[in-house]
C-alpha cells in the first residue's frame, strides 16, 4: 500500500519464512520471547484497524479474523472484522451465529479514512480486491498479513508471517501458546476462539487428512479450552437443496481426461457460491481422478456485477494449485494474478468485464459457451490436450 509507511526488511523476512512448517513461532527478544506479532501490536497500541477477510470468507478466516480481534483488545487497539460479499456455507453461517463472532459485510459507503491499519488473515489481498482497492483511495496502510497461502504479492506490509502449514488457524494458534493471550477456559470468549481455532485446522485439513506436525500440535493444545459439542453443532450443518443440485450439475457436465475433472456449471446466485468449492471436494472423490476444478458465473447483487469463480482440489502431490493457477490464467491489466492456492487446493476469480450483464437467455447462453470454452481450453492447453468438439 503506502511506500512511506513499509519496511522493506521485513518483506524480506517474510519471504525467508516461506515454507516454514516447524511447531515454533517467530519470536523477538524486545519483547520477552513472545512472537514478533505481540511487537507490531505494542507499537501501534490505542488505534483502529480493519481486520479484512475474503470476499467469501470460510470458518479458517472467520476464526482467525476473531482471533485477532481478540489479540489486539490487549493491545487497547479496537478492531473491525470485514468481509468484501457474502457469509454462505451453512457451516459458515452457524460458526458466525453460535460463537456470536463480530464480522460484518463491509458497507462500500464506510469511511475508511478511520482506520489507522489494516490487517489481512487467511489471505494476502487477492481474494478481497474491492476491500483492498478502496483501502488503498482511503490511504490506510497494510500493517500485517498472516496466511497459509502461497506469497502472492500483492501487498507489502510492515509484518508478515506467511508459513506452509494446514490453517491460519494453527499460526494463531501458536500466537496464543506463546502468550500472546493466555487462553482461560472460564472466559466464555476464550471457549469460543479456541472452538472457532479447532473448526479452522478441521475444515483447512479436511479432517487433519493433510494436517502436519503442526496442526495436530495446534488441535492438541486447543482441545484443552475448546467446546466439543459446539464444535459438533457446527459441523453438523447439512447441505442446501440448491447446493446439492449445483454438485449435481457438476457430476453430469464434468469432462475426465488424464486425471482431471473438469466442470463449469454456468450461472449461480451470490448466495450459492460455495457450492463450487464443494462441488470441487465431490469430483475429487471419483475413482481415477486426482485434481478437480469447477468454475462459474456467480452473479451478484447488481446486473452488472458477474466474476467468473473457480475452485481447484487435488490429491496429486507433484502438482503445485498456485502455480498451476497462475500459469493457467495468469495477471490482470494491473499486473495482479487471477488466482493462487496452497498445497492441495486453489482458487480464481475473473471480472466478466465488458460482457457483464444482460437478461436474454440466448445472449446468457452464449456468453457462458465463451467463457466455459476459454477455461476448458486453457486448462487442456496446461495439461497438453486438444480442445473436444464437446463436452
Amino acid at each position: 500500500m503506502l511506500e512511506s509507511t513499509v519496511l522493506m526488511e521485513r518483506a524480506t523476512d517474510t519471504r525467508t519464512r516461506i515454507g516454514d512448517t516447524r511447531s515454533s513461532v517467530h519470536v523477538s527478544p524486545e519483547t520477552g520471547g513472545l512472537p514478533k506479532i505481540a511487537g507490531v501490536l505494542t507499537a501501534h497500541r490505542g488505534e483502529h484497524h480493519v481486520i479484512v477477510l475474503q470476499d467469501f470468507p470460510d470458518p479458517d478466516a472467520i476464526a482467525t479474523g476473531y482471533v485477532h480481534q481478540l489479540l489486539s483488545a490487549e493491545y487497547d487497539i479496537t478492531a473491525d472484522v470485514v468481509y468484501g460479499e457474502r457469509i454462505s456455507h451453512r457451516q459458515n453461517v452457524a460458526l458466525v451465529k453460535l460463537l456470536n463472532i463480530g464480522v460484518k459485510r463491509l458497507d462500500p459507503a464506510t469511511d475508511l479514512t478511520q482506520y489507522n491499519a489494516a490487517v489481512f488473515v487467511d489471505n494476502q489481498g487477492t481474494t478481497a480486491t474491492r476491500i483492498v482497492a478502496a483501502l488503498e483511495k482511503a490511504g490506510v496502510p497494510a500493517l500485517i498479513i498472516v496466511d497459509h497461502h502461497e506469497l502472492q504479492g500483492r501487498l507489502v506490509p510492515e509484518f508478515s508471517d506467511i508459513r506452509r502449514t494446514g490453517a491460519t488457524s494453527t499460526i494463531y494458534t501458536g500466537y496464543l501458546e506463546q502468550g500472546v493471550l493466555e487462553l482461560n477456559k472460564s472466559q466464555r470468549e476464550h471457549v469460543m476462539a479456541a472452538t472457532a481455532l479447532m473448526h479452522g485446522i478441521l475444515t483447512d485439513t479436511n479432517g487433519y487428512l493433510r494436517a502436519d506436525v503442526e496442526d495436530f500440535h495446534a488441535a492438541g493444545y486447543l482441545s484443552r479450552f475448546s467446546d466439543p459439542d459446539l464444535l459438533e453443532s457446527i459441523m453438523s450443518q447439512a447441505r442446501s437443496k440448491s447446493t446439492m443440485d449445483l454438485i449435481q450439475r457438476a457430476l453430469a457436465d464434468r469432462v475426465v481426461a488424464e486425471s482431471f475433472s473438469i466442470a463449469g456449471i454456468g450461472y449461480l446466485r451470490q448466495e450459492d457460491r460455495d457450492a463450487i468449492p464443494q462441488a470441487a471436494d465431490f469430483l475429487l472423490t471419483e475413482e481415477n481422478v486426482h485434481t478437480a476444478i469447477v468454475y462459474g458465473i456467480v452473479v451478484g447483487d447488481t446486473r452488472d456485477d458477474e466474476r467468473l469463480i473457480g475452485s481447484m482440489r487435488t490429491s496429486k502431490i507433484t502438482l503445485d494449485p498456485d502455480e498451476f493457477i497462475k500459469e493457467v490464467f495468469g495477471r490482470d491489466s494491473n499486473g495482479y494474478y487471477f488466482g493462487g492456492g496452497k498445497s492441495s487446493a486453489g482458487g480464481f476469480e475473473i471480472q466478466t468485464g465488458f460482457l457483464a450483464g444482460g437478461t436474454e437467455n440466448e445472449y446468457r447462453d452464449l456468453k457462458w459457451q465463451i467463457y466455459d470454452r476459454q477455461i476448458k481450453q486453457r486448462i487442456f492447453d496446461k495439461i497438453g490436450l486438444q480442445q473436444r468438439s464437446s463436452g
